[in-house]
């Protein structure tokens, strides 16, 4: 790298660097509880997706922020994709054999 393109570098400033960029919101999820039949939205941090070795154990769960239920959902292919692409923690089920 030339010298020039570094002393750039160095001098950049924290507000120079992140000028121009928008803030960006945090993913949100709808979600519906079985139990009361309510809609809402739900951030990455209130979900956990677990993945199994096949679609019977693999699923997503949450706390039903309006009845106080725990629900757990079965999570296909695409469901996994956005999941864990929006942020939500995963745990990996292996089996004990």
């Amino acid at each position: 790298m030339s010298e020039s393109a570094t002393s750039g570098a160095r001098g950049m400033t924290v507000e120079s660097a992140f000028a121009g960029m928008r803030s960006v919101s945090p993913v949100v999820f709808k979600a519906g509880c079985p139990d009361c039949r309510r809609r809402f939205e739900l951030t990455a941090g209130s979900l956990r997706l677990a993945i199994g070795a096949t679609s019977r154990t693999t699923f997503y769960s949450f706390t039903c922020p309006e009845c106080g239920a725990s629900v757990r959902k079965p999570a296909g292919e695409r469901i996994v994709e956005l999941l864990t692409g929006g942020g939500v923690r995963t745990l990996r089920l292996h089996s004990t054999l």
